[in-house]
This record gives C-alpha cells, sequence and structure tokens, in this order.
C-alpha cells in the first residue's frame, strides 16, 4: 500500500499514543496533537493525508478544527472520533465537512479500514461550492450567501434551494423537487413545497431569484421581470 500521514488529534495522551502506535504498525506516517489550535498550527505546515480528530477538544472545539481543514483547501481528509452515538451528531459532522465519522469506543481494525478508504477517495470527492445568479451555497457548511450576506435556512430550504442550484437555471418540476428534496413517500398534492418555496423566497430577500414558470415548475435566476405571476401562489 502506498504510504500515508496522519495526524491524530486527542487530549486524552494515552489514547491517543496507543492510536499512534497502532498506525504506525501499518506503516503509516504518524503525529499527534492534544488540542484543537495545535492541530491548526500542525495543519497549516503540513499536508496530512487524514486527520483522525476528536470533537471534544480543548481550546479550539473539534467542529471548528474540521471546519479550518476543509476551509484550506488541503485535501485532508477528516475522520471524526467522538463518544456521541446520537444520529444527529453523526449529521452535524457530515455537515462541516467531515469524510467519515467513527464512535467511541471502537476497534482498531475498522480504524485501520477505513483511513485505507478514505486515502483512496478522489481528491475531489467533497462536494463544490455552488455559486449561481448572485448566491453561494456552501453543501459542507451548510451555508448560503446572497451579497455576502448570510442567509440561515431550515432544512427543507435548503435542499430545495440545492436542487435548483444545481439546476442552474434550468426548470425544475414540481415532482422533480418533490423526489429530489423530500422523498418518494411525500404527497404530491401537498401544500408543503409550495409553502417552502414562498419562505425561501423571503429569506433570499429582493429582487426576487426564485420564479415560478406557470404548469411547468420552478426555476433559479435573476429577471429583470419581477411579475406578480412568478410569485408562488
Amino acid at each position: 500500500m502506498i504510504g500515508m500521514r496522519v495526524l491524530v488529534v486527542e487530549d486524552e495522551p494515552i489514547l491517543a499514543e496507543l492510536i499512534a502506535g497502532q498506525l504506525r504498525r501499518q506503516s503509516m506516517a504518524v503525529d499527534v496533537a492534544s488540542d484543537g489550535q495545535q492541530a491548526i498550527d500542525m495543519t497549516d505546515e503540513v499536508r496530512y493525508d487524514v486527520l483522525v480528530l476528536d470533537r471534544d477538544l480543548p481550546v479550539v472545539h473539534g467542529d471548528d478544527v474540521c471546519r479550518h481543514v476543509v476551509a484550506s483547501g488541503s485535501g485532508t481528509r477528516v475522520l471524526m472520533l467522538t463518544a456521541a452515538r446520537r444520529l444527529q451528531d453523526k449529521v452535524d459532522g457530515f455537515e462541516i465537512g467531515a469524510d467519515d465519522y467513527l464512535p467511541k469506543p471502537f476497534e482498531f481494525p475498522e480504524l485501520i479500514a477505513r483511513l485505507w478508504a478514505l486515502q483512496r477517495r478522489p481528491a475531489d470527492a467533497a462536494p463544490p461550492v455552488l455559486e449561481f445568479a448572485g448566491i453561494v451555497m456552501d453543501p459542507f457548511r451548510h451555508e448560503v450567501y446572497r451579497g455576502g450576506r448570510y442567509i440561515p435556512l431550515a432544512r427543507k430550504e435548503f435542499a430545495v434551494l440545492d436542487v435548483l442550484m444545481r439546476a442552474k437555471g434550468g426548470v425544475v418540476s414540481s415532482e422533480q423537487l418533490l423526489d429530489l428534496a423530500w422523498d418518494s413517500a411525500a404527497d404530491p398534492f401537498t401544500n408543503a413545497m409550495r409553502m417552502t418555496i414562498s419562505s425561501l423566497r423571503k429569506r433570499l430577500g429582493e429582487p426576487p431569484v426564485i420564479h415560478t414558470v406557470t404548469g411547468v415548475g420552478y426555476r433559479i435566476g435573476v429577471s429583470s421581470e419581477n411579475r406578480g405571476s412568478n410569485r408562488a401562489k
């Protein structure tokens, strides 16, 4: 196997050295950081293939370390370790940019297998930042900006905007939005989608950027005409 350089970020010294020792037995080059700020400083100086990152770190929280590494564009993978086992904790970790998630306690063979799998993953596997019609959308951080202004969105609003942004001005039918932003069990006669479109328009502000194509669906784009027929009914 091709060699790998790993940074283990863990504030429990015994566990940190135990992890590092197991990885070195796999011929990995391993460094250790004991807090979040040290991890940031080290990743700024050295290009690591993977971070084994404890989430609950002193000085700088593991979530902020993850955000820093993703924003740096280094391509370093992040495998997040945490004692939390709730599904929402995993979702939160992925949304800030983690590539994988392993709850404590864990077995070392699984950790090692996950690290090799992360190294084999293509460098551009992370979803790119989307930019269209003056809107910037970062799927990893779950952030949206318009004209430099941060726009907080609910989950369904974010999902709908994501579908429209990826269409790059193309018309997306109501059926497609239901399939992609909800699920196959969604009621096609529900008002939930139109209510979400309406609230999303309000959050994005003026001039309107989401337009209704009568009898077809919705599209995103800057229009010189802001007719009432372009608004959700």
